[in-house]
């Protein structure tokens, strides 16, 4: 986002593509998806984290945070590469709705498995990637995982403590599996380069997305216990979460090992720009998540019931950003959502980073909320609503009467000071045309629409329900939006000045 222009994106992460083999993939859904923005003008695709995803099945808690997505690689490119049979293609179609994970555990392994028995292994490419040694952490893990089984603290003690010979011993007497998590990450990075590279052909950029914490039981962790509060026996002494608010009386534990910015601050901050430099080689824009973390974080004893007994640390600060060049900053979103003080503000003023506004919050009542449109500046992003927010539909749908007419005439009041005349009446669908509009006639260099909400689909298809384990992540588009939808948005970002000209 490095030069001031009014421009859109698009909120629709890769599992909710459209296709037949049970979650979205790299594969040609990807690249229609691209074409069809680039067609109405949209500049901006924005994702969540491509991250090879573990239990609970959230891409913000992943097994390696420098991983890709294995059911994100598309079958039907490993067919043309001979690697799969069309038999084999043809037995992994499933039927269309939301994505099962449990039976894309169950299958799609033992197929990708299938289909490494087939690859060269001697390829130079292939050679050269493994050498590079960007993956050798996650395939030595993914490799122990697979012969020990559960999280590595039960992991015999020198695998746990990564004894070089020992390391050395479960490479070569299970050589074959540690190559086949090399191949899924050779084929997920050559697959999404491609994708990456045409979507900016098309002059789409791609807005990426990482996590603050990684899981307790992950490849970062087991090969950086140095960087994290942890016990002796490597179990974490402290844990991430948020204190007691309006919404939760009791906090939120998240569970995740906290950094140990006190005892090795500078070992973080050069984890952390290695971090972040790979995600800026990956995605055009970088958004970080629960960016506040980095200026102070609440942390939390680990085995506590609640984080009502949590404390506030100082994380990094400016100084994480210090050896960042000026480009590099432009390139960087931080989610500042909630009860952000102002020394985080402080930071962000610092740092330049644009941040995030959510329509759905803005209309409490209170003339001076950050969130209205008539209240946000150029540098920041604003949206209809996030992936952990209901759908506008949805919201609607959750209000009481007396809610709903205040809601109705706040958005009304809203449209008028904005100038818009578009109906506003008992229809949801009147009332994501106007929140869409309200978004893309702000003043915010970016308008970001979830995909959701382009359709009016209601809370069914909700993408993230914070807090509540399983039924998550789960949504697909059954097939692209119609015709009619992309016209109206290309109609949308035409008449508020946001079409991308490439």
């Amino acid at each position: 986002m490095s030069d001031y222009r009014r421009e859109a994106g698009v909120l629709c992460h890769i599992s909710s593509l459209p296709g037949k083999y049970g979650i979205g993939s790299l594969g040609k859904a990807a690249y229609r998806f691209a074409e069809k923005l680039a067609k109405c003008g949209v500049g901006y695709w924005q994702i969540l984290p491509l991250v090879q995803t573990g239990y609970g099945d959230s891409p913000y808690s992943s097994v390696a945070c420098n991983s890709g997505n294995p059911y994100f690689i598309d079958l039907e490119t490993l067919q043309k590469q001979k690697l799969l049979t069309s038999a084999e293609l043809k037995g992994a179609e499933v039927a269309a709705g939301n994505v099962d994970y449990g039976m894309l555990y169950a299958t799609r392994y033992p197929l990708l498995r299938r289909a490494f028995s087939r690859f060269n292994l001697d390829g130079e490419g292939f050679r050269a990637f493994v050498k590079q040694g960007e993956y050798e952490d996650y395939a030595l893990y993914m490799t122990a995982k697979t012969v020990y089984g559960d999280g590595f603290s039960a992991w015999p003690e020198q695998i746990r403590r990564r004894d070089p010979a020992a390391l050395e011993s479960l490479r070569t007497s299970h050589h074959e599996e540690y190559l086949f998590w090399q191949f899924l990450q050779y084929e997920f990075r050559r697959q999404w380069n491609r994708l990456r590279d045409y979507a900016n052909g098309l002059g789409v950029s791609i807005i990426g997305d990482i996590p603050l914490y990684v899981a307790a039981d992950s490849a970062d962790v087991w090969a950086h216990p140095q960087l994290f509060r942890l016990n002796e026996d490597l179990s974490p002494k402290k844990v991430a979460g948020v204190p007691p608010d309006y919404f939760c009386a009791t906090g939120q534990l998240w569970g995740n090992p906290v950094y140990d910015w006190e005892g090795h601050k500078e070992a973080c901050i050069a984890w952390w720009r290695r971090r972040l430099l790979s995600a800026l080689d990956t995605y055009n824009i970088v958004r970080i998540d629960h960016f506040r973390g980095l200026d102070r974080y609440y942390e939390v004893d680990a085995g506590a019931e609640n984080a009502i007994a949590g404390t506030w640390q100082d994380g990094p600060k400016k100084e994480l950003f210090a050896s960042f060049s000026e480009e590099e900053r432009r390139r960087i979103i931080a989610e500042d959502l909630g009860d952000y003080d102002e020394s985080v503000q402080q930071l962000l003023r610092t740092m330049g980073f644009p941040g995030m506004k959510i329509l759905l919050f803005a209309f409490d009542g209170n003339p001076d909320n950050t969130y209205l449109p008539s209240n946000i500046g150029e540098n920041c992003v604003i949206y209809t609503g996030t992936h952990d927010n209901s759908t506008v539909a949805g919201y609607l749908s959750s209000l009481s009467a007396e809610e709903y007419i205040l809601f109705k005439s706040r958005v009304a009041a809203e449209m008028e000071h904005a100038g818009l005349s578009l109906p506003l009446n008992e229809s949801p669908k009147s009332f994501c045309t106007a929140l869409i509009a309200l978004a893309l006639c702000s003043k915010a260099r970016l308008a970001v629409i979830p995909v959701q909400d382009l359709l009016c689909a209601d809370d069914a298809s909700r993408m993230n329900r914070p807090g509540i384990l399983g039924d998550n992540w789960m949504f697909r588009l059954e097939k692209f939006p119609p015709r009619r939808v992309m016209k109206l948005l290309k109609k949308a970002v035409t008449a508020f000045g946001r079409k991308h000209n490439v």
